[in-house]
């Protein structure tokens, strides 16, 4: 029952998976544990999250642990056609096709949770989540746990934890020390500038870049802007990271003031309106807007489109609206996420660490979840310091140790 654009597209995508797998040594040696242990044996584990290679090669690193693996994309630009067919051809269930509408997108969530009847789940963004949470809760019984992957899908989570609306544990491996500081960081902040300047092909040097945002996403996406040359400026809500921007180097004002001045915005929040009608009308002609948050409402389409006389795909992943006061703004991969719609995603050695982050805490909900409670669970401490070694000795690297006497010392 499975549905992919075409099965035949599987050769690329094989090659695909091949190459990241080659450059994820860490998951390399999950697999080869669970091939041994066999973790999940017998469990239907359902993954809803951007099938492009490395997630596949983590769909196949669960499947290695005996886990029945279904997938679906969480997102309905960022899927890769032909590695959703090799996900197919290598017997993981899948239900993934890059472009399909919102609807289309929803019911193939559905599909994959019909067909999986999942024990445990991984979901990215809280997409599946949601699906439980309303039109799927004949399934919730069958549920032992899951694992949220992003910034936005654990709001979404605490907040069902606050309402006491959630239904099943979950793992918050986002909050995890060697997610967010190097995923969300490094790995946002080189991957949202690969996807802009592959899609746009120009120099971010000498150019004012407007990130909005400024957790660990933005701070990645800041670094990475001065790195490259542009000027920076950060907006934000919260007075505590506008002040770490400041001494870290950046402009700080707010969203009023800076889109009188910016040439790119990268908008990265995990909040809808960030750019909204009084911001575009006072943008300069030729003014480029990427996003870089989980769901496309951070840049205000509507608001575009009311001011607007006309749009058009000039290039491909780029709109031009053309406003009626005669200026052109430019809005990257529809407003969803620019790293993926629009580029590879992560580099392979960043999500080595997440997804190993990943597999410990699925592996931790499906041995734990007798003694778990319907609430959101931090990664434990333990499962960090696992992977942090092991991630150090595939870098090559080494670390000290603390003697005996250093150890009493700080016990004191």
């Amino acid at each position: 029952m499975s549905r992919v654009k075409d099965i035949n597209l599987y050769k690329s995508g094989e090659q695909k998976i091949l190459w990241v797998k080659k450059n994820m040594p860490l998951m390399n040696y999950i697999e080869k544990d669970f091939e041994k242990t066999k973790p999940f044996d017998g469990l239907n584990v359902a993954i809803s999250i951007h099938i492009e290679a490395k997630t596949a090669y983590m769909a196949r690193v669960l499947q290695a642990g005996g886990a029945k693996v279904t997938a679906s994309g969480c997102n309905p630009l960022s899927t890769q056609d032909d590695v959703a067919a090799a996900l197919l051809h290598g017997g993981i269930d899948t239900f993934a096709i890059h472009g399909v509408s919102d609807d289309e997108y929803n019911k193939l969530i559905g599909e994959t949770l019909d067909f999986s009847q999942p024990d445990i789940f991984l979901d990215d963004g809280g997409d599946l989540t949601e699906a439980l949470h309303t039109e799927k809760r004949n399934l919730v019984s069958k549920i032992r746990g899951g694992s949220e992957e992003t910034t936005t899908g654990v709001h979404r989570l605490r907040g069902k934890e606050a309402r006491g609306e959630l239904l099943f544990p979950m793992m918050s491996a986002n909050d995890a020390l060697c997610k967010h500081l190097f995923d969300n960081r490094y790995g946002t902040g080189q991957s949202v500038w690969d996807g802009i300047d592959r899609t746009t092909n120009l120099i971010v040097a000498g150019k004012k870049v407007v990130v909005a945002g400024y957790g660990w996403c933005g701070r990645g996406c800041a670094m990475r802007a001065k790195g490259l040359g542009a000027d920076v400026i950060v907006c934000e809500v919260d007075a505590v990271k506008a002040i770490e921007a400041v001494m870290d180097g950046f402009d700080v004002m707010p969203m009023e003031k800076a889109a009188e001045t910016g040439d790119i915005f990268v908008t990265v929040t995990g909040c809808r309106d960030v750019i909204t009608k009084p911001h575009f009308e006072k943008m300069k002609d030729g003014a480029v807007m990427a996003n870089a948050g989980h769901f496309d409402v951070e840049i205000s389409k509507p608001d575009l489109r009311s001011l607007s006389e006309g749009e058009s795909e000039i290039k491909p992943g780029i709109t031009e609206y053309r406003l009626k006061n005669g200026k052109s703004l430019y809005l990257l991969a529809e407003g969803r996420l620019v790293n993926l719609a629009a580029g590879d995603g992560h580099p392979a050695e960043i999500m080595d660490m997440s997804f190993a982050i990943q597999m410990m805490s699925l592996k931790y909900v499906a041995e734990n979840y007798k003694n778990m409670e319907n609430r959101v669970y931090d990664v434990p401490r333990e499962i960090d310091d696992y992977v942090s070694a092991l991630k150090i000795k595939t870098m090559g690297k080494a670390i000290d140790s603390l003697t005996p006497e250093q150890i009493d010392y700080l016990s004191r």
